[in-house]
């Protein structure tokens, strides 16, 4: 008897990002309701700078998990469709602004600080956005 996940990955395109980009998908919903229940998340990431408080509000962690809901809808669907190159260029550009979002939170705005709330969307936007302009080639002709 198969896994879910083999059901769920049996339909994915060949090679390892689309396998990453589902995954990912599937945590980013979870971010998303998370930020939909509680501050705690966000305002992890978005830890003010010195004495200052959290800038985090109940409406900017809707709006945030709003925003990465949508990011995991175009990614679930590169997963899928990886060899379009329209849906590839979409899922490529949530990453890019992801990148662009939380290391210019970081370093200029001041409303994140370098740590665990940071380190993870950090880290993941910059190894996806590396990895899909490497592979390019390889999905898209």
């Amino acid at each position: 008897m198969s896994s879910s996940f083999d059901q769920v990955t049996a339909y994915l395109p060949e090679g390892l990002l689309p396998k990453w980009l589902l995954f990912l998908s599937v945590v980013s919903i979870g971010n998303s309701i998370q930020a939909y229940v509680s501050l705690a998340g966000s305002r992890e990431v978005y830890s003010g700078s010195g004495s200052s408080p959290s800038p985090v509000t109940p409406l900017s962690a809707r709006t945030f998990g709003t925003w990465t809901a949508l990011s995991s809808i175009i990614r679930f669907y590169a997963a899928y469709n990886i060899h379009d190159p329209i849906v590839y260029q979409l899922a490529l550009w949530t990453y890019g602004l992801a990148f662009a979002h939380f290391f210019s939170e970081w370093l200029v705005f001041g409303t994140a600080k370098w740590g665990r709330g940071i380190a993870g969307p950090a880290f993941v936007s910059t190894i996806s956005l590396s990895w899909m302009l490497a592979q390019w080639g390889s999905y898209v002709s």
